[in-house]
């Protein structure tokens, strides 16, 4: 397959007139200064496409069902407590069509890949499938629908809180020991050979809240290789209780306890002290963040400028998946550091875009937290690719150094225009090509749902 763009951002940075050739899913050739040929598929602009390095895609059928004010304070808590009586309803196969939602909406949106970080393993009240990796199978095929790349990382959930409490209501279906999680490790692993060659299993524990100093040192032990992901320091609530329990805040105990490296992918780590966000940035672990859900549930706002300027390592994702959109996440990103600040321009390198600071900067973090070949667009790499609309009025006026300034501050998805993943070219003309049939199930799953139940 041949490419042809009108401009694209190489590794090296803008080139006029490029045309790549992919196979096997990689970049095989790039020629600058080049002529389109008959048969090439033409773009205006092309990007190295971002990697969505944190989704629970069942939420994405939640979307606009919490935004009420309920009696008393609304929380973070408030919120999991309706989420937790949402997902007891849900059914093997409407997980795997929510997901199928879910992940053809990150594509249309820009997103060439995701990290699933997966958490329902089990049927309502903790009954255990025949098949413990069921569920991870129902998100697989979701992948496979949707031509997506994945990062599946199951996730180790054992505790109900920090302190080894008991498991209880939404939870259990979540649950699982040490020695269950390796073989649903195992099961997944052997599933995903089925899968195109750039899926991917790593693991998660989800948070120092449900697991405990031993289990996490059990499966890092077991794990050598491969993608770590745990959420973290979310929540003051969280933070207050790890250091009550364990003795210190929750990122500073991780990297005091565990050999935090580039492999690892520290999801939220919003709550951090100065000594924590400087040595979480010298590990070369990448912090997940996720503006906007963490906007939408009140977590609070990030260290960003202290962290980028000790050299950290970020990438984004949707998490809840309440709103789907590239541009809306690295704009929340800087806009809450403006806010926080009382500064423009604050993620951005001097005389620099500060658009291309954040969209290099999260095409990179993410390739590297979902174990990905991509992130840039160069000879050997997946071939994840986005192409934009800069004729759309948001972008027509701007120079090339502009270009990534006016798409995440000026524009919105819509200019979106085709998606690679791997080099499967599954957004054209700013459609999936699978639109139609994922809607379809989409909607009938929700009939059922609000049918059964109404809404949280």
């Amino acid at each position: 397959m041949e490419v042809f763009a009108r401009r694209a951002y190489l590794q090296t940075g803008w080139s006029k007139d490029v045309r790549l050739t992919l196979q096997a899913g990689k970049i095989a050739e790039i020629a600058t200064s080049a002529q389109a040929e008959p048969g090439d598929i033409r773009v205006d602009t092309l990007l190295p496409a971002l990697s969505n390095l944190h989704s629970h895609s069942f939420q994405r059928a939640m979307a606009g069902m919490t935004e009420f004010r309920a009696k008393g304070r609304e929380s973070f808590w408030t919120w999991r407590d309706l989420m937790y009586r949402f997902l007891d309803h849900l059914t093997p196969d409407q997980i795997g069509v929510i997901a199928g939602m879910a992940f053809m909406e990150m594509q249309m949106a820009g997103y060439a890949a995701v990290g699933e970080f997966h958490y329902i393993h089990h049927a309502p009240g903790g009954r255990a499938y025949n098949d413990p990796a069921e569920l991870s199978a129902q998100i697989m095929k979701a992948a496979a629908q949707t031509g997506i790349g994945l990062t599946h990382l199951p996730v180790l959930y054992t505790y109900g809180d920090v302190g080894q409490a008991q498991l209880a209501g939404g939870q259990l279906r979540f649950g699982n020991t040490v020695d269950q999680f390796a073989e649903l490790v195992e099961r997944c692993k052997a599933a995903a050979k089925a899968m195109p060659s750039d899926t991917c299993v790593g693991i998660a524990p989800h948070s120092l809240r449900a697991t405990s100093p031993a289990d996490l040192a059990r499966i890092g032990a077991q794990t050598p290789t491969g993608p770590i992901h745990i959420h973290i320091a979310e929540q003051l609530k969280e933070v207050e209780s790890v250091q009550d329990v364990l003795g210190a805040p929750p990122v500073a105990w991780l990297l005091d306890n565990t050999d935090v490296d580039h492999r690892w992918c520290l999801i939220h780590a919003t709550h951090m002290t100065q000594v924590e966000t400087i040595g979480l940035a010298k590990t070369g672990a990448v912090a997940g963040l996720c503006p906007v859900t963490e906007a939408n549930l009140g977590d609070g706002i990030f260290n960003g400028k202290e962290y980028l300027n000790a050299g950290g390592t970020f990438g984004i994702g949707t998490d809840s998946n309440v709103n789907i959109a590239v541009c809306e996440e690295l704009r929340l990103l800087e806009y809450s550091q403006r806010l926080k600040h009382r500064e423009r321009n604050i993620l951005g390198v001097e005389d620099r875009s500060t658009g291309e600071a954040l969209y290099v900067g999260a095409a990179k973090g993410g390739a590297q937290a979902l174990n990905r070949n991509a992130g840039v667009i160069a000879l050997g790499r997946l071939a994840d690719l986005v192409a934009i609309d800069s004729n759309d009025p948001t972008l027509c006026a701007l120079t090339d150094s502009q270009l990534l300034d006016g798409y995440l501050f000026a524009a919105n998805d819509c200019v979106v225009t085709d998606v690679w993943s791997a080099g499967r070219h599954q957004v054209q003309g700013g459609r999936h090509v699978a639109h139609d049939n994922i809607v379809e199930q989409y909607r009938a799953v929700m009939a059922t749902l609000t049918e059964t139940f109404g809404s949280v």
